[in-house]
């Protein structure tokens, strides 16, 4: 995939550019991580490549963990592109939460409980298969149409690694927490159903991560009141 000439640049970001187009009459995205400049040429490349070939690895595995991730289709080790299979029309967590808590009515309540033990017995899952995501935010899982169907999806591996640690697992619990309680103020109680659903499906060190992961927490406050 050395020509990207037909596709459309979709987004930006700090590691990477996405692109969107057509790949054997099937639509998807192209993830391209980009040198940066401020780096030595050789400490870049090796950096580059390595969290290249570990978000592949990270999709892969979800995949055989029997996680749902986008499919991948393509991977060019050499200009660090990935080809990725592509929803359109999904939505991100973040967007259908903040839509149905504006909505609050039943259904809509009844459907973010729902999400919220998706999401908790899935990140159990990755758990308790040694994946660490790294970037765990409610942009960071998607829903295919139609949406209140809940077919969840994890993307964005580009900080994932493997990792046994209950400590790693509960810092990437206290990362969703954070993000999920800062881009949805007020859910406090949502988040509860999330972790607790959590706590009930993990097989492997659940109550390890527990007690980390409120260590974690008090150690997070403790920063944000010193300052």
């Amino acid at each position: 995939m050395e020509n990207l000439s037909e596709f459309e640049l979709w987004k930006q970001g700090a590691e990477a550019k996405v692109y969107l187009g057509d790949f054997f009459g099937q639509p998807v995205i192209v993830k391209e991580r980009f040198p940066k400049k401020y780096r030595h040429p050789a400490l870049d490349q090796n950096l580059t490549q390595d969290r290249f070939k570990s978000e592949a690895r990270m999709l892969v595995r979800c995949k055989a963990a029997g996680i749902k991730t986008p499919t991948v289709y393509y991977a060019d080790y050499i200009s660090c592109r990935l080809c990725l299979e592509y929803f359109p029309g999904s939505a991100t967590a973040k967007d259908f939460i903040n839509e149905k808590l504006l909505m609050n009515d039943e259904r809509s309540r009844d459907l973010l409980n729902k999400l919220m033990a998706l999401i908790g017995s899935n990140v159990a899952r990755l758990h308790d298969n040694d994946i660490i995501h790294g970037d765990l935010t409610t942009s960071n899982l998607i829903l295919r149409e139609p949406h209140d169907d809940l077919d969840l999806y994890f993307i964005d591996f580009g900080l994932g690694y493997v990792s046994k640690s209950p400590e790693d697992k509960s810092v990437d619990l206290y990362v969703l927490e954070r993000a999920f309680l800062s881009t949805h103020p007020g859910t406090e109680e949502l988040f509860a159903l999330l972790l607790r659903t959590y706590l009930d499906k993990s097989t492997r060190d659940g109550k390890e991560i527990a007690a980390k992961f409120y260590e974690v927490r008090l150690r997070g406050r403790k920063r944000v009141m010193i300052g």
